[in-house]
Protein backbone atom coordinates (compact mmCIF):
# COMPACT_ATOMS: atom_id res chain seq x y z
CA UNK A 1 0.00 0.00 0.00
CA UNK A 2 1.47 3.36 -1.01
CA UNK A 3 1.76 6.36 1.30
CA UNK A 4 -1.37 8.17 0.13
CA UNK A 5 -3.57 5.08 0.38
CA UNK A 6 -2.15 4.39 3.83
CA UNK A 7 -3.01 7.86 5.06
CA UNK A 8 -6.46 7.91 3.53
CA UNK A 9 -7.53 4.55 4.99
CA UNK A 10 -7.01 5.78 8.53
CA UNK A 11 -4.44 3.20 9.61
CA UNK A 12 -2.65 5.68 11.82
CA UNK A 13 -3.71 4.02 15.06
CA UNK A 14 -5.36 6.27 17.59
CA UNK A 15 -5.61 9.33 15.33
CA UNK A 16 -9.13 10.80 15.33
CA UNK A 17 -10.63 11.32 11.88
CA UNK A 18 -12.60 14.56 11.89
CA UNK A 19 -15.81 13.69 10.09
CA UNK A 20 -18.31 15.41 12.37
CA UNK A 21 -17.37 19.05 12.11
CA UNK A 22 -14.59 21.06 13.70
CA UNK A 23 -15.17 20.36 17.39
CA UNK A 24 -11.69 19.06 18.13
CA UNK A 25 -9.39 20.43 15.48
CA UNK A 26 -7.94 23.16 17.67
CA UNK A 27 -6.83 20.70 20.33
CA UNK A 28 -5.61 17.78 18.24
CA UNK A 29 -1.91 17.02 18.63
CA UNK A 30 -0.69 18.28 15.28
CA UNK A 31 2.74 18.19 13.73
CA UNK A 32 4.58 19.98 10.95
CA UNK A 33 4.28 20.09 8.02
CA UNK A 34 0.62 20.81 7.37
CA UNK A 35 -1.50 22.34 4.63
CA UNK A 36 -5.13 23.49 4.81
CA UNK A 37 -7.25 24.73 1.90
CA UNK A 38 -10.79 25.96 1.39
CA UNK A 39 -13.42 23.56 0.01
CA UNK A 40 -13.31 19.77 -0.25
CA UNK A 41 -12.65 20.11 -3.98
CA UNK A 42 -9.04 21.05 -3.12
CA UNK A 43 -8.11 17.36 -2.84
CA UNK A 44 -5.62 17.41 -5.72
CA UNK A 45 -4.36 20.85 -4.74
CA UNK A 46 -3.53 19.58 -1.26
CA UNK A 47 -1.76 16.58 -2.75
CA UNK A 48 0.45 18.87 -4.83
CA UNK A 49 1.25 21.06 -1.84
CA UNK A 50 1.92 18.04 0.36
CA UNK A 51 4.41 16.63 -2.14
CA UNK A 52 6.47 19.80 -1.62
CA UNK A 53 6.10 19.87 2.15
CA UNK A 54 6.74 16.18 2.79
CA UNK A 55 10.07 16.35 1.00
CA UNK A 56 11.18 19.22 3.24
CA UNK A 57 10.22 21.94 0.79
CA UNK A 58 9.33 25.57 1.35
CA UNK A 59 5.78 26.48 2.38
CA UNK A 60 5.65 29.25 -0.23
CA UNK A 61 6.49 26.78 -2.99
CA UNK A 62 3.85 24.44 -1.58
CA UNK A 63 0.96 26.90 -1.64
CA UNK A 64 1.88 28.11 -5.11
CA UNK A 65 2.05 24.56 -6.45
CA UNK A 66 -1.18 23.67 -4.72
CA UNK A 67 -3.42 26.46 -5.98
CA UNK A 68 -1.95 26.22 -9.48
CA UNK A 69 -3.69 22.85 -9.74
CA UNK A 70 -7.05 24.57 -9.43
CA UNK A 71 -6.05 27.48 -11.65
CA UNK A 72 -5.38 25.01 -14.47
CA UNK A 73 -8.53 22.91 -13.95
CA UNK A 74 -11.27 23.86 -16.45
CA UNK A 75 -13.83 22.06 -14.30
CA UNK A 76 -13.28 24.48 -11.43
CA UNK A 77 -15.40 27.36 -12.66
CA UNK A 78 -14.42 29.73 -9.84
CA UNK A 79 -10.66 29.79 -10.39
CA UNK A 80 -8.38 30.44 -13.34
CA UNK A 81 -8.85 28.65 -16.65
CA UNK A 82 -12.53 27.87 -17.10
CA UNK A 83 -13.65 30.45 -14.56
CA UNK A 84 -17.05 32.02 -15.09
CA UNK A 85 -16.75 35.41 -16.80
CA UNK A 86 -18.06 38.82 -15.91
CA UNK A 87 -21.35 40.05 -17.38
CA UNK A 88 -19.52 41.14 -20.55
CA UNK A 89 -17.97 37.72 -21.12
CA UNK A 90 -14.46 38.48 -19.85
CA UNK A 91 -12.58 36.11 -17.54
CA UNK A 92 -10.58 38.28 -15.14
CA UNK A 93 -8.44 36.83 -12.38
CA UNK A 94 -7.29 38.00 -8.94
CA UNK A 95 -4.66 36.45 -6.66
CA UNK A 96 -2.28 37.16 -3.81
CA UNK A 97 0.52 35.34 -2.04
CA UNK A 98 2.30 35.96 1.27
CA UNK A 99 5.40 34.44 2.87
CA UNK A 100 6.76 33.82 6.36
CA UNK A 101 8.40 37.26 6.48
CA UNK A 102 5.15 39.05 5.79
CA UNK A 103 6.21 39.94 2.25
CA UNK A 104 3.40 39.75 -0.28
CA UNK A 105 2.37 40.25 -3.88
CA UNK A 106 -0.94 40.48 -5.71
CA UNK A 107 -2.52 40.90 -9.12
CA UNK A 108 -6.04 42.10 -9.86
CA UNK A 109 -8.17 42.18 -13.01
CA UNK A 110 -5.60 40.07 -14.87
CA UNK A 111 -6.64 38.71 -18.27
CA UNK A 112 -5.32 35.90 -20.47
CA UNK A 113 -2.80 34.46 -17.99
CA UNK A 114 -3.60 31.03 -16.54
CA UNK A 115 -1.59 31.29 -13.32
CA UNK A 116 -2.16 34.62 -11.58
CA UNK A 117 -0.70 33.22 -8.35
CA UNK A 118 2.69 32.85 -10.01
CA UNK A 119 2.47 36.38 -11.38
CA UNK A 120 1.63 37.59 -7.86
CA UNK A 121 4.74 35.87 -6.55
CA UNK A 122 6.81 37.59 -9.22
CA UNK A 123 5.33 40.93 -8.15
CA UNK A 124 6.46 40.16 -4.59
CA UNK A 125 9.94 39.01 -5.55
CA UNK A 126 10.82 41.11 -8.59
CA UNK A 127 9.22 44.52 -8.03
CA UNK A 128 9.15 47.21 -5.32
CA UNK A 129 5.35 46.97 -5.29
CA UNK A 130 2.70 44.75 -3.74
CA UNK A 131 -0.11 44.92 -6.30
CA UNK A 132 -0.36 45.28 -10.08
CA UNK A 133 -3.66 45.62 -11.91
CA UNK A 134 -5.22 45.12 -15.32
CA UNK A 135 -3.09 45.82 -18.37
CA UNK A 136 -0.12 46.67 -16.18
CA UNK A 137 -0.28 43.28 -14.52
CA UNK A 138 -0.57 41.56 -17.90
CA UNK A 139 2.36 43.55 -19.31
CA UNK A 140 4.48 42.57 -16.32
CA UNK A 141 3.49 38.91 -16.70
CA UNK A 142 4.53 38.91 -20.35
CA UNK A 143 7.85 40.53 -19.45
CA UNK A 144 8.38 37.73 -16.93
CA UNK A 145 7.87 35.07 -19.59
CA UNK A 146 4.25 34.08 -18.99
CA UNK A 147 2.26 33.13 -22.08
CA UNK A 148 -1.22 34.31 -22.99
CA UNK A 149 -4.16 31.94 -23.30
CA UNK A 150 -7.87 32.25 -23.86
CA UNK A 151 -9.33 31.46 -20.43
CA UNK A 152 -12.98 31.33 -21.51
CA UNK A 153 -13.78 27.66 -22.05
CA UNK A 154 -16.78 26.48 -24.08
CA UNK A 155 -18.45 25.32 -20.86
CA UNK A 156 -18.06 28.72 -19.19
CA UNK A 157 -19.17 30.54 -22.34
CA UNK A 158 -22.32 28.42 -22.51
CA UNK A 159 -23.07 29.23 -18.87
CA UNK A 160 -22.61 32.93 -19.62
CA UNK A 161 -24.89 32.79 -22.66
CA UNK A 162 -27.54 31.10 -20.53
CA UNK A 163 -27.17 33.77 -17.82
CA UNK A 164 -27.63 36.54 -20.38
CA UNK A 165 -31.24 35.45 -20.90
CA UNK A 166 -32.14 36.80 -17.45
CA UNK A 167 -29.02 38.83 -16.55
CA UNK A 168 -29.86 38.42 -12.88
CA UNK A 169 -26.94 38.91 -10.52
CA UNK A 170 -27.48 37.03 -7.28
CA UNK A 171 -24.84 35.06 -5.36
CA UNK A 172 -26.04 31.60 -4.38
CA UNK A 173 -24.81 29.99 -1.18
CA UNK A 174 -22.39 27.10 -1.72
CA UNK A 175 -23.05 26.84 -5.46
CA UNK A 176 -19.50 28.01 -6.13
CA UNK A 177 -20.31 30.99 -8.30
CA UNK A 178 -18.41 33.33 -5.99
CA UNK A 179 -15.80 31.15 -4.35
CA UNK A 180 -12.05 30.83 -4.42
CA UNK A 181 -9.27 28.56 -3.29
CA UNK A 182 -7.31 29.81 -0.32
CA UNK A 183 -4.43 27.72 1.00
CA UNK A 184 -2.21 27.99 4.09
CA UNK A 185 0.89 25.91 4.80
CA UNK A 186 3.40 25.39 7.59
CA UNK A 187 6.57 23.60 6.55
CA UNK A 188 9.04 21.48 8.52
CA UNK A 189 11.13 24.57 9.28
CA UNK A 190 8.12 26.33 10.79
CA UNK A 191 7.68 28.78 7.91
CA UNK A 192 4.11 29.94 7.22
CA UNK A 193 2.88 30.91 3.77
CA UNK A 194 -0.46 31.43 2.08
CA UNK A 195 -2.03 31.87 -1.34
CA UNK A 196 -5.44 32.93 -2.58
CA UNK A 197 -6.67 32.86 -6.18
CA UNK A 198 -10.01 33.29 -7.93
CA UNK A 199 -11.89 34.27 -11.06
CA UNK A 200 -14.20 36.25 -8.82
CA UNK A 201 -17.95 36.44 -8.67
CA UNK A 202 -19.69 35.04 -11.73
CA UNK A 203 -21.43 37.71 -13.81
CA UNK A 204 -19.74 40.49 -11.86
CA UNK A 205 -19.56 44.03 -13.21
CA UNK A 206 -16.60 44.54 -15.51
CA UNK A 207 -13.70 45.60 -13.32
CA UNK A 208 -15.03 44.20 -10.04
CA UNK A 209 -12.43 42.97 -7.56
CA UNK A 210 -13.31 41.07 -4.40
CA UNK A 211 -11.35 40.18 -1.30
CA UNK A 212 -9.09 37.47 -2.70
CA UNK A 213 -6.13 39.63 -3.80
CA UNK A 214 -6.40 42.05 -0.89
CA UNK A 215 -3.88 41.48 1.88
CA UNK A 216 -5.71 41.61 5.21
CA UNK A 217 -9.04 40.64 3.68
CA UNK A 218 -8.64 37.51 1.57
CA UNK A 219 -5.30 36.51 3.13
CA UNK A 220 -3.08 37.54 6.02
CA UNK A 221 -0.02 36.10 7.73
CA UNK A 222 1.89 37.12 10.81
CA UNK A 223 4.82 34.73 11.31
CA UNK A 224 4.71 35.25 15.08
CA UNK A 225 1.04 34.28 15.27
CA UNK A 226 -0.45 32.46 12.32
CA UNK A 227 -2.35 32.79 9.06
CA UNK A 228 -5.90 33.04 7.78
CA UNK A 229 -7.75 33.24 4.48
CA UNK A 230 -11.30 33.63 3.26
CA UNK A 231 -13.72 32.36 0.65
CA UNK A 232 -17.23 33.36 -0.31
CA UNK A 233 -18.76 36.76 -1.00
CA UNK A 234 -15.73 39.02 -1.04
CA UNK A 235 -17.51 42.29 -0.39
CA UNK A 236 -18.46 41.09 3.10
CA UNK A 237 -14.89 39.99 3.85
CA UNK A 238 -13.41 43.32 2.76
CA UNK A 239 -15.81 45.31 4.95
CA UNK A 240 -14.57 43.50 8.05
CA UNK A 241 -10.89 42.94 7.10
CA UNK A 242 -11.61 39.31 7.85
CA UNK A 243 -8.24 37.57 7.61
CA UNK A 244 -6.33 40.26 9.47
CA UNK A 245 -9.01 40.19 12.15
CA UNK A 246 -8.61 36.44 12.61
CA UNK A 247 -4.84 36.67 12.99
CA UNK A 248 -5.20 39.47 15.52
CA UNK A 249 -7.73 37.44 17.50
CA UNK A 250 -5.27 34.53 17.57
CA UNK A 251 -2.61 36.95 18.83
CA UNK A 252 -4.94 37.79 21.70
CA UNK A 253 -5.31 34.12 22.62
CA UNK A 254 -8.17 32.75 20.51
CA UNK A 255 -7.82 29.35 18.95
CA UNK A 256 -7.98 29.25 15.13
CA UNK A 257 -11.57 28.03 15.21
CA UNK A 258 -12.65 30.63 17.77
CA UNK A 259 -11.06 33.37 15.69
CA UNK A 260 -12.77 32.19 12.50
CA UNK A 261 -16.10 32.07 14.30
CA UNK A 262 -15.74 35.62 15.62
CA UNK A 263 -14.83 36.94 12.18
CA UNK A 264 -17.94 35.30 10.73
CA UNK A 265 -19.99 36.70 13.61
CA UNK A 266 -18.80 40.23 12.83
CA UNK A 267 -20.33 39.93 9.36
CA UNK A 268 -23.59 38.62 10.77
CA UNK A 269 -23.76 41.36 13.40
CA UNK A 270 -22.99 44.14 10.93
CA UNK A 271 -25.73 43.02 8.56
CA UNK A 272 -28.17 42.55 11.42
CA UNK A 273 -27.66 46.15 12.51
CA UNK A 274 -28.49 47.28 8.98
CA UNK A 275 -31.48 44.92 8.72
CA UNK A 276 -29.90 43.16 5.75
CA UNK A 277 -30.65 39.54 5.00
CA UNK A 278 -27.80 37.03 4.74
CA UNK A 279 -30.01 34.42 3.10
CA UNK A 280 -27.86 34.33 -0.04
CA UNK A 281 -24.52 35.14 1.59
CA UNK A 282 -21.79 32.69 2.44
CA UNK A 283 -18.35 33.46 3.85
CA UNK A 284 -16.00 30.81 5.14
CA UNK A 285 -12.69 31.22 6.93
CA UNK A 286 -9.76 28.91 7.61
CA UNK A 287 -6.89 29.62 9.99
CA UNK A 288 -3.58 28.03 10.94
CA UNK A 289 -1.44 29.10 13.86
CA UNK A 290 2.35 28.93 14.06
CA UNK A 291 2.19 25.72 16.09
CA UNK A 292 0.15 23.86 13.47
CA UNK A 293 -3.30 24.06 15.08
CA UNK A 294 -6.03 24.83 12.55
CA UNK A 295 -9.67 25.80 12.44
CA UNK A 296 -12.55 26.81 10.19
CA UNK A 297 -15.97 28.43 10.41
CA UNK A 298 -18.68 29.61 8.07
CA UNK A 299 -21.72 31.83 8.09
CA UNK A 300 -23.98 29.27 6.45
CA UNK A 301 -24.08 25.49 6.56
CA UNK A 302 -22.11 23.87 3.77
CA UNK A 303 -18.66 25.41 4.06
CA UNK A 304 -15.87 22.86 4.24
CA UNK A 305 -12.12 22.65 3.93
CA UNK A 306 -9.41 20.06 3.46
CA UNK A 307 -6.40 19.44 5.73
CA UNK A 308 -3.32 17.34 4.99
CA UNK A 309 -0.74 16.26 7.55
CA UNK A 310 0.61 12.97 8.86
CA UNK A 311 -2.07 12.74 11.56
CA UNK A 312 -5.18 12.98 9.39
CA UNK A 313 -4.03 12.38 5.84
CA UNK A 314 -5.85 14.43 3.22
CA UNK A 315 -8.98 14.95 5.31
CA UNK A 316 -12.20 16.79 4.52
CA UNK A 317 -13.63 18.86 7.37
CA UNK A 318 -17.18 20.20 7.45
CA UNK A 319 -17.01 23.49 9.29
CA UNK A 320 -19.44 24.61 11.95
CA UNK A 321 -21.60 27.59 11.05
CA UNK A 322 -23.62 30.45 12.52
CA UNK A 323 -26.81 30.23 10.47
Amino acid sequence: MDRRKFLKTGLLGGVPFLTNGCDSIDTINVSKPIVIATWHTSDDANEAAWDVLESGGYALDAVEAGVKVEEADPNNMTVGYGGRPDREGNVTLDACIMDEKGDCGAVVFLKDIMHPISVARKVMEETPHIMLAGEGAKQFALEQGFETQNLLTPKAEQAWQKWLKTSEYKPVVNIENHDTIGMLALDKEGRLSGACTTSGAAWKMHGRVGDSPIIGAGLFIDPEVGAACATGLGEEVVKTAGSALIVELMRQGSTPEEACKEAAQRIVDRNKRENRSLKNTQVGYIALNKNGAYGAYGIQKGFNCRVYNTEVGNQRIDAKHLI
